[in-house]
């Protein structure tokens, strides 16, 4: 027998209407991108499941909102970036996370996080809702947690987790090596405690880097166009023009 596929039905125009007023990023958007996100949004809902803890409680128009956000970055990818994993797990505030790891003497160190979000390379993605909601109250301060989490679910499509997306060939060696040049610096200045317009958690490591420059493409593209331009053009092309840049 065979089946026919049908689309999602589509997030109700009112809820949208709310999400439109809730997030400065999906209020800036043009009417072509918005529509794409509006149905990038309604596959997310019918595809993955939201799972509120300790007590959170969302209703329509916040889930709605948890999807157009984690889809925002979609918007030129498109669905297939949406593969790969199932769940949201959204917790009020931020979240402790137990860590373990043996080190080269195999002595074996145990420890915990505070974290406000996490994407598992082959898991779901986990955000605290607060600080969600932070960046909703202050979108142009340089962070969209939401946006640096889906960044780790790109980079993980191929395999590796080392802040480069799955891209064509060509675009991935002038990606690499525009990265890898962007990166080496800001370690190189936050190693010299020299003073730096981006996150200094960027340098942690390069797929931390992607996910912390993806933040400031949603959120403050004037700063990364000036700090490091070349990075800068490769987000425009990877995610569209930032919902800001005009501003």
């Amino acid at each position: 027998m065979r089946r026919w596929w049908r689309p999602p039905a589509p997030i109700d125009a009112s809820v949208w209407a709310e999400v439109r007023v809730a997030l400065p990023w999906v209020a800036a958007l043009d009417g072509e991108r918005d529509q794409r996100l509006h149905a990038l949004a309604s596959l997310f809902l019918n595809e993955k499941t939201i799972t509120p803890v300790a007590g959170l409680q969302l209703g329509r128009t916040q889930r709605a909102m948890l999807a157009a956000l984690c889809c925002l970055p979609l918007l030129e990818f498109g669905e297939e970036g949406l593969h790969g994993w199932s769940q949201l797990i959204v917790y009020p505030h931020a979240f402790r996370v137990e860590r373990s790891h043996m080190d080269a003497a195999g002595v074996l160190h145990e420890g915990s996080d505070e974290l406000i979000g996490e994407a598992w390379e082959a898991g779901p993605v986990i955000l605290s809702w607060a600080d969600v909601m932070a960046d909703c109250a202050d979108p142009r301060a340089g962070f969209c947690v939401a946006a640096h989490e889906i960044a780790h679910k790109l980079d993980a499509l191929d395999g590796v987790l080392d802040g480069t997306p799955p891209l064509p060939r060509d675009w991935q060696l002038e990606w690499a090596g525009d990265f890898q040049h962007a990166y080496e610096g800001l370690v190189a200045n936050v190693e010299a405690g020299l003073p730096s317009a981006i996150d200094p958690y960027a340098a942690e490591a390069p797929e931390e880097f992607f996910a912390v420059v993806t933040e400031y493409h949603f959120s403050d593209p004037a700063t990364l166009q000036k700090a490091m331009p070349e990075v800068a053009a490769h987000l425009v092309r990877l995610y569209g023009a930032a919902p800001f840049a005009a501003a």
